[in-house]
């Protein structure tokens, strides 16, 4: 395995962990009063960063080749 998808697998167990720990801590969080409890809408922030981040791991992502004409011609190379 290449040393980057070694540290992409890393992250995602990372990341995992880390969202069920926040599953945990909101779980056992007591009721909040809605928009002034600033420890809970932290968690949430944090839970949201992770959620992302964990997306952004999974999503596939285009990279542009470009074309490069052959040595001697003048068109495209397919």
């Amino acid at each position: 395995m290449d040393d980057y998808s070694e540290c992409l697998d890393i992250a995602r167990q990372e990341l995992k962990l880390a969202q069920a720990a926040l599953r945990r801590d909101l779980a056992a969080y007591p009721a909040p009063i809605a928009g002034c409890d600033e420890q809970f809408n932290h968690l949430l922030d944090q839970r949201e960063r992770v959620r992302n981040a964990l997306a952004a791991l999974e999503a596939p992502n285009f990279v542009p080749t470009p074309r490069k004409l052959s040595p001697g011609r003048s068109i495209e190379s397919r």
